[in-house]
């Protein structure tokens, strides 16, 4: 039988505070999720003047980063590159902003992040990731 890296609990919250302080060193106002690799959500923090729809997308990228075992930044070049047809896709959160954590090679969790531009996005979330590993 195979054995797989898990988030625990703790892992959770080090990636929550690493990726706020990242967000507030900055002046951003993002909500952060942190799925399991099969994108089911572990935890959410939404700061201070978030948008109201930034914990869905927030949830759905880390969500989708977690089903396609990939930054969601993959699917959104793969549109804008015009392969539309990924847009029937059963998934949301195909914009930039969802990054895995990898433990040797496996996907642990995802972490997405709405908010700001997609770059910052991404960079709050590799922030939060780097607390683990």
């Amino acid at each position: 039988m195979k054995t797989k890296p898990v988030l625990t609990l703790a892992d959770v919250n080090a990636i929550l505070d690493a990726a706020q302080q990242e967000a507030e060193a900055n002046g951003w106002a993002v909500t952060i999720a942190v799925a399991d690799d099969g994108g089911h959500l572990l935890g959410l923090r939404r700061l201070d003047g978030a948008p109201a729809m930034t914990p869905d997308i927030a949830t759905q990228k880390a969500r989708s980063s977690a089903l396609g075992a990939r930054e969601t930044q993959a699917f959104e070049e793969m549109i804008n590159g015009g392969r539309n047809a990924f847009l029937s896709a059963p998934l949301s959160g195909l914009l930039a902003g969802g990054v895995p954590v990898l433990v040797d090679g496996q996907v642990a969790g995802t972490v997405g992040v709405s908010g700001v531009k997609p770059d910052q996005d991404v960079q709050v979330a590799r922030a939060g990731i780097a607390a683990v590993g």
